[in-house]
């Protein structure tokens, strides 16, 4: 690839992978547009890993919390609201993890296609509007219970459908069962750092058994402007999202679908 694809895709792939507007949908459009071919195994690694630097590094103080809490509860039988938040989002994952092994070949088989990304972008943009509609306001992350995260972990579960967004549909999910804006993107983003790990090695496996030849300068430029584009929306997000609400995700995602659609039914 081009210096530039690189630097496009992989800001994208880090904005995306955050925002509640799909990453689905916007890395399908370079294609559409300008006839870029697909960046290839290891570029989708790279980006991965610039992101789950990003969370990780972000939630830092709140990871080592939760790790070392989830260990006392583990072997001393001591439970604080950090080592529930951390029980809370290991069960949130599980669905994710069982119905990505199921339905992994049927998703790539019959779900990928650009048409099925632009009717998702959308119906799951009305969702979120809905979402954020009902909510209640009311809780925070270390209020949500083992019943709404095991909820908030099936709907993620919907994310192994092209154009979703794993971020929306959690998020859309979490304001739904009661949590205030910030808290339901808090616990999102927390719930990305198993989900990101495992695909990035899965991605890995996968690139290392095809025998691929790597380009190590798009690897490292990948990861570091995902990193840095992924960074700096959450720490924007979760600055500004109380105030703004989901409105403006909601109508950009409408405007994303119709474009889509214009370019694959038109």
């Amino acid at each position: 690839m081009e210096t530039i694809q690189v630097i496009f895709l992989a800001l994208i792939q880090g904005l995306t992978e955050f925002l509640p507007i799909s990453s689905s949908a916007h890395l399908i459009l370079p294609s559409q547009i300008l006839g870029w071919e697909d960046q290839g195994l290891f570029f989708d690694v790279a980006v991965h890993i610039g992101s789950l630097l990003a969370v990780v590094i972000y939630f830092r103080k709140e990871i080592w919390l939760m790790l070392n809490a989830w260990v006392a509860s583990m072997f001393k039988g001591v439970h604080t609201q950090d080592s529930k938040l951390a029980w809370w989002i290991i069960l949130a994952t599980l669905p994710a993890v069982f119905f990505g092994f199921m339905a992994k070949d049927l998703i790539e088989t019959y779900l990928r296609g650009p048409g099925v990304i632009a009717i998702t972008t959308v119906i799951f943009g009305l969702l979120l509007w809905v979402g954020d509609k009902m909510s209640r306001n009311e809780l925070t992350e270390y209020q949500t219970g083992w019943r709404k995260a095991l909820l908030i972990g099936f709907a993620q579960a919907l994310a192994i459908i092209p154009g979703t967004s794993r971020s929306g549909i959690t998020i859309t999910a979490a304001l739904m069962l009661g949590l205030n804006k910030e808290a339901a993107a808090r616990f999102s983003f927390l719930m990305s750092i198993p989900v990101i790990l495992g695909a990035a090695i899965l991605l890995t496996k996968d690139a290392v058994s095809a025998d691929l030849a790597i380009n190590y300068g798009e690897v490292f430029l990948g990861i570091i402007v995902s990193f840095v584009a992924a960074y700096t929306c959450i720490f924007f997000f979760l600055k500004i999202i109380s105030k703004m609400g989901m409105t403006p995700f909601v109508l950009y995602r409408l405007m994303l679908g119709a474009v889509l659609c214009g370019f694959i039914f038109l």
